[in-house]
């Protein structure tokens, strides 16, 4: 039986990638070995569909198939989470249903662009949970480079006050580190006093300082996962320097993924190149890496695994 979403999630909930074939095709025999390796690696949980797994490029069709392969593979040992953001309510309702009918743990919804207040930010989540029902787990994504809304503090606050159907907070705001401590600090004083479970991404670029502030792991992609989980598992056992040492040496490639444009090609060859997906293909609109973004990225991929095999580790392949 599927364990749904709650204020407990903690770790790593990898963004994925949603592997196509070089025509372009859902590819789903790369589905299952990423899935796989997710696993393997210890991610805590797993988010598909979101915009770095190219949802918008995908059919309606095609983004119940793709969930629903996701969600036989895991078969219940880790929580997914499925972004069902649309333009449409019946849209969003629809898809919501169909994946936790499959065995979803949760949902994650953005705003819709355009909204430029507070009341209307409210507002439309409070229309979105009320479409989808109170007893779907929500993860609110604060994410905007992506969607030009601007959550206030108060807001977001207000937001996690009023619907405890809001499980987790997608934390992707720039700067942000403020923010964060203060969504933590209305916990403590008792303006709200429910905890709710705060999840980083933008690739982590600022992971151990966002973990300082209070988050509770990434809601992110990285085509390097196992550092994420070692770093969060240091981190939780008390051992922050290690976490930060072990960081550092993959904050190069961090660095170069997080590139707006290109960055999911390049995620997505490194995924390729270390055998968790057979094509890099990215649907347009989107970039592809030319022969000098290829050679760019041979020297950092082979500059960590010196640093690595200096430290006596290794990247973990996929099996």
């Amino acid at each position: 039986m599927t364990r749904l979403l709650d204020e407990s999630a903690k770790g790593v909930y990898i963004i994925a990638a949603t592997p196509f074939t070089d025509s372009g095709a859902l590819d789903l025999e790369s589905t299952d070995k990423m899935t796989d390796y997710y696993m393997q690696v210890g991610c805590d949980g797993m988010t598909i569909l979101g915009v770095m797994g190219e949802a918008p490029k995908l059919a309606p069709e095609e983004s119940v198939q793709f969930a629903e392969r996701v969600l036989k593979r895991v078969n219940g040992k880790i929580p997914v989470i499925v972004g069902v953001s649309a333009p449409g309510m019946g849209v969003m309702k629809s898809l919501t249903d169909k994946v936790m009918q499959l065995g979803a743990a949760g949902v994650m919804i953005a705003p819709n662009a355009g909204l430029k207040t507070d009341e209307a930010i409210e507002a439309y989540y409070a229309a979105a949970i009320k479409t989808i029902g109170t007893g779907v787990p929500v993860v609110l994504q604060d994410y905007p480079a992506l969607t030009g809304v601007n959550m206030s503090i108060g807001c977001v606050n207000r937001l996690l006050k009023n619907h405890e159907s809001i499980k987790v907070l997608k934390h992707e705001d720039i700067p942000g580190h403020r923010k964060l401590s203060k969504v933590r600090a209305a916990e403590a004083s008792g303006d709200r006093k429910r905890r709710v479970s705060i999840l980083v991404g933008n690739t982590a670029l600022y992971f151990l300082q966002e973990l300082r502030r209070g988050a509770d792991g990434a809601n992110t992609g990285f085509a390097y996962p196992e550092m994420l989980v070692q770093v969060c598992r240091k981190f939780f056992a008390g051992d922050d320097q290690g976490a930060e040492d072990l960081y550092d040496l993959y904050l190069p490639v961090v660095r170069h993924e997080q590139q707006p444009g290109i960055g999911l090609s390049i995620r997505k060859e490194i995924l390729r190149r270390r055998g968790v997906i057979k094509s890099a293909h990215v649907r347009a609109p989107g970039m592809m890496m030319d022969a000098d973004d290829h050679k760019e990225l041979d020297g950092l991929m082979a500059r960590l695994e010196r640093k690595l095999a200096a430290a006596g580790l290794g990247a973990k392949a996929a099996e």
